[in-house]
């Protein structure tokens, strides 16, 4: 049991990762489409949201492949999630 609970606390780790990096990329292009200027809001949360979600993974991992896995796919698990929450809904006409 307590060689699982790095596991879980990893592919936690990398969830939250992945909402906040989906969720900000989301955000940040319905405000670049409303902008004057795209390429700044585009260029400054892509920065932000890398380094954060980097920072973050080696954080959480370490040197350990294990972690590092699961971490990877606590973030591409908040992808799928993010992009149905995300979805518009459209009602046929």
């Amino acid at each position: 049991m307590n060689d699982m609970l790095p596991l879980v606390l990893a592919w936690a780790t990398g969830g939250v990762l992945g909402a906040f990096f989906f969720g900000g990329l989301w955000w940040t292009v319905r405000k670049a489409l409303a902008s004057n200027q795209p390429a700044f809001w585009l260029l400054t949360s892509g920065l932000l949201r890398m380094g954060l979600t980097l920072a973050g993974f080696y954080i959480a991992a370490g040197g350990n492949w294990q972690r590092w896995l699961a971490c990877l796919l606590g973030f591409v698990m908040a992808r799928q999630i993010v992009t149905r929450l995300t979805q518009e809904v459209r009602h046929a006409p």
